[in-house]
């Protein structure tokens, strides 16, 4: 299973390209505003506006063998944790060698905007982020679906 934390995910046609070579399913969570399909492999499931709200839904469904997309850090360290294969839109990996580095990292850039010290701008999303993203992300649909046959599931 694939889980997109899908609130201003730039990756979303990628992620279905993928996913659909690979015959896994794709559940993109969000506050709002998601696409219908009809593809009975996609599932959307809107959650409250509550904070943190949708990274709950999938922290509390990812599991080992399982995929997830996505940008926040602190969501990415509670599924690394459940031995889901993460990364971010960037195709960035989030994995038990370097999630401790990447929270630390996100802390001290939240204390340095909070104290004045740093403005907090972002780059933007480049073609070559895209590019890694679908390299990083087929690799990670492959491992997920080695795990899932390893243990006599379905992928």
């Amino acid at each position: 299973m694939i889980y997109v934390d899908a609130d201003a995910c730039p990756v979303k046609p990628e992620v279905l390209k993928v996913a659909e070579r690979h015959g896994l399913e794709v559940t993109f969570v969000a506050n709002s505003g998601l696409r219908p399909s009809r593809d009975p492999m996609i599932h959307n499931v809107i959650v409250s506006n509550a904070f943190d709200a949708a990274d709950n839904w999938i922290a509390e469904r990812a599991g080992a063998g399982d995929v997830v997309v996505t940008a926040d850090v602190p969501l990415a360290v509670r599924c690394v944790a459940t031995g889901a294969f993460v990364s971010g839109p960037t195709g960035r990996v989030f994995d038990e060698t370097n999630i401790g580095m990447a929270s630390a990292m996100r802390d001290l850039g939240a204390h340095l905007r909070e104290t004045g010290e740093s403005k907090g701008y972002n780059a933007a999303f480049s073609p070559k982020d895209r590019s890694r993203f679908l390299e990083t992300f087929d690799r990670l649909c492959r491992r997920a679906k080695s795990v899932s046959s390893e243990a006599g599931g379905q992928p």
